[in-house]
């Protein structure tokens, strides 16, 4: 159990970072652009990770 919560925790951090990355991004670059987009696509990820992984 504890190493679960340490798990949630580092992928809080990182859904955290990648948020970041990619709203600045998005204001900077455009919300349509191919960096903008792989930001996104690898938040949807950690986000699919977490939720599984707060299931057990």
């Amino acid at each position: 159990m504890l190493s679960t919560q340490l798990n949630l925790d580092d992928l809080s951090t990182q859904i955290n970072n990648i948020r970041e990355l990619m709203i600045a991004s998005g204001l900077k670059k455009g919300f349509t652009d191919i960096e903008t987009l792989k930001y996104s696509e690898e938040l949807d990820k950690l986000i699919l990770q977490f939720q599984l992984q707060s299931r057990l």
